[in-house]
């Protein structure tokens, strides 16, 4: 199969393993599963997956249950693509996930500097040094802090930050994604979080009857 613009966001760097209660995993999306999902695609406009490898943030519950945090699926790169795309100057992002947006905007020169907000100390053990090895030089830093306590220096400031801290998207995230909209709106020139428009619209669509 043809390669794909998104494949460039990829994380094929970061490898399988797993600290504490979390994992990074590897899966692959054959040709029969990736049609399965194209029902989904049809009827939803998301949900498709291309055939291929991909690589997911998990986190194992005691009961053996995991929660699927972050992949690099194109739906899910398609989310943050108008972070990336936006990302100029010094950068802030909340949530490290997989390194995927932190390693997608360190490699536009229009960037100076990123700084990610990470609260698990497993997943920066899982993730942080094999995403500053993709990168050289120190334009990313990785810190450990809680998104919604942690107190930037005073006067510190950002061209634009990103907020993506929620395992699941739905409506019961809006007031922490208003509270950090807030918290860092003096400190930005643009700020946004994942998947706020698409809840917003969700909203706006029951509520005409759609």
């Amino acid at each position: 199969m043809a390669n794909h613009p998104f494949d460039k966001y990829k994380c094929d760097w970061l490898p399988a393993g797993e600290q504490g209660n979390w994992k990074i995993d590897k899966f692959t999306v054959s040709e029969t599963d990736s049609t399965f999902t194209m029902v989904s695609f049809m009827k939803h406009g998301r949900g498709h997956v291309r055939p291929g490898t991909y690589t997911s943030l998990v986190r194992v519950k005691k009961s053996a249950f995991t929660m699927p945090m972050m992949s690099d699926t194109h739906d899910e790169i398609k989310d943050h693509l108008g972070f990336i795309y936006r990302a100029t100057g010094d950068v802030l992002i909340h949530g490290l996930g997989i390194g995927m947006c932190a390693l997608a905007v360190a490699r536009k020169p229009e960037v100076k500097k990123v700084l990610v907000i990470e609260n698990s100390p497993d997943v920066i053990k899982l993730v942080a040094e094999h995403l500053q090895a993709q990168h050289c030089g120190k334009k990313i830093e990785v810190r450990e802090a809680d998104a919604f306590t942690w107190k930037p220096a005073k006067g510190e400031r950002w061209n634009t930050v990103w907020h993506d801290v929620w395992p699941t998207l739905c409506a019961d995230n809006l007031p922490e994604m208003a509270k950090l909209h807030r918290r860092f709106g003096r400190r930005c020139d643009w700020q946004g979080s994942w998947g706020k428009e698409r809840i917003q619209d969700h909203r706006r669509q029951r509520a005409s009857g759609w």
